[in-house]
């Protein structure tokens, strides 16, 4: 069991599992953070890949394994950084340590795969969030609460893109099937999330994907259907570039949400009958810094998952997408049935 497992006391000290080029990031962040959030340990299959990180960061600990991260009694918390196939390995591994865990997303490669990573999170009884970092921004919370007070009136249809031009290169694991490659997973997890927060869990699903040479998706528009009528219109790509802006669009009004809309601080909207207004926040040091106040938050609290992005939601977030891509018929190397 975690050494933390009730409300959390102290600092949370972050152990990185993977230092790959997200897990800098997340690095900053907690460095960034000024919730009570350290950096105490990092762990890569090369020990020196994990020493040569640890002393870019300032870290204390570095390890030659995963396993050996996980042991680490220093650690409370394990950010999972690894390929999308690995994220319910690592997620397990780091669980069956008691660690409280933040994965990369998307969550993992399906829903079947979620759902036993929630299964053991719960069964341990340690913390568990996927680290979808757009969701924690406090424009969200703010557009939602407008939504919510019928600024827009009925929200009636969400709109988003993300699309970014990358070379082809079908070693990359952007196009490599043994990654999880494809523009779904990597990014268009962002844009099926961005509907679920306002919009809840869909109850059908069309798609369509232009596939590259090694069969994985390079781009992809889907329409979402909720129980209401309202609908999501989506769209995603890694060898186009999008417009990287979205709108909420209500019977008496849309909001739109500047680019770059997955980095969200500035929106307007348009209510029939007023002005345009703006909604704007300082923009974050590093983005990632929210998602790591709200795991500290849970943490001290004695939460084992976060309200604003609950375990379930994240399970039903990978059923739409297993969805998807049922359609296409694109499946990944040793893929479990979803």
């Amino acid at each position: 069991m975690s050494t933390s497992l009730l409300n959390h006391a102290g600092p949370v000290r972050w152990g990185i599992l993977a230092p790959g080029a997200i897990a800098h990031n997340f690095a900053k962040a907690v460095q960034a953070s000024d919730t009570g959030n350290v950096l105490a340990s990092v762990g890569s299959r090369d020990l020196g890949r994990a020493r040569e990180f640890a002393a870019s960061h300032g870290i204390p600990n570095a390890h030659g394994s995963y396993e050996a991260l996980v042991a680490d009694p220093a650690v409370d918390a394990v950010y999972i950084a690894s390929p999308h196939p690995m994220h319910k390995e690592h997620c397990l591994l780091a669980i069956a340590a008691g660690k409280h865990v933040l994965c990369e997303k998307p969550f993992t490669i399906n829903a079947a795969e979620a759902r036993e990573v929630v299964a053991a999170a719960r069964a341990q009884g340690v913390f568990l969030m996927e680290a979808m970092w757009s969701r924690f921004f406090p424009l969200m919370a703010a557009l939602r609460a407008e939504i919510a007070a019928g600024t827009i009136g009925e929200l009636r249809m969400v709109r988003a893109d993300f699309g970014f031009r990358a070379n082809y290169n079908p070693e990359s694991r952007l196009f490599k099937p043994e990654l999880g490659g494809g523009a779904l997973l990597d990014v268009g997890c962002y844009t099926i999330h961005f509907a679920s927060y306002f919009l809840g869990n869909p109850v059908a699903v069309a798609s369509l994907a232009t596939k590259c040479g090694t069969g994985v998706d390079e781009q992809s528009a889907f329409i979402l259907q909720y129980d209401a009528g309202a609908m999501a219109v989506l769209s995603t790509a890694v060898r186009t570039n999008t417009h990287y802006e979205a709108d909420l669009i209500g019977t008496d009004g849309r909001i739109r949400i500047h680019a770059s809309w997955y980095h969200p601080v500035r929106a307007t909207i348009h209510a029939v009958g007023a002005d345009p207004r703006d909604i704007a926040f300082d923009p974050p040091s590093v983005g990632f810094v929210y998602q790591v106040d709200e795991v500290a938050a849970c943490l001290r609290a004695g939460k084992r998952e976060s309200d604003i992005l609950p375990l379930d939601e994240s399970i039903a977030i990978m059923e739409t997408m297993d969805t998807i891509r049922g359609q296409w018929g694109l499946t990944y190397p040793g893929e479990a049935t979803a």
